[in-house]
């Protein structure tokens, strides 16, 4: 859960900011990213949940990966930015590193670097 906290934050606090400081071509791009950026924290927080519970559901995992990889690949496709294609790329890889430790028969793979990222392109989609 605080990782779709931050990207609450994340979300008032681009409002508040792109609202006064730019036109609305950037601010339907900051809103695509932060849409975005909740939209995959809340499939980390299913990621999280999934995992938790995967001795009941071991597919639960999955969804909540591929429901990942299509929140970045939307994301990646509207963005020319460097420092948000980069973060994507990372939690990109996380996934994958996840989705193999799990095919691998680790039930509980750890998750810290698919949080860290996701949070991570919280804080790129925030105006600075």
């Amino acid at each position: 859960m605080p990782t779709r906290r931050r990207v609450a934050a994340v979300v008032t606090a681009t409002l508040l900011t792109m609202g006064t400081a730019a036109g609305c071509g950037a601010l339907d791009k900051a809103l695509d990213c932060v849409q975005t950026a909740d939209s995959i924290a809340n499939s980390v927080d299913s990621l999280q949940t999934a995992v938790a519970n995967a001795g009941n559901d071991p597919q639960q995992a999955d969804q909540a990966l591929d429901n990942i990889e299509s929140e970045l690949s939307s994301l990646k496709n509207k963005t020319d930015n460097a420092d948000l294609s980069k973060a994507v790329d990372d939690l990109d890889k996380s996934v994958d590193n996840v989705r193999k430790a799990i095919a691998d028969g680790d039930n509980t793979p750890d998750l810290t670097p698919v949080t860290d990222a996701a949070g991570e392109i919280g804080k790129v989609c925030t105006p600075g």
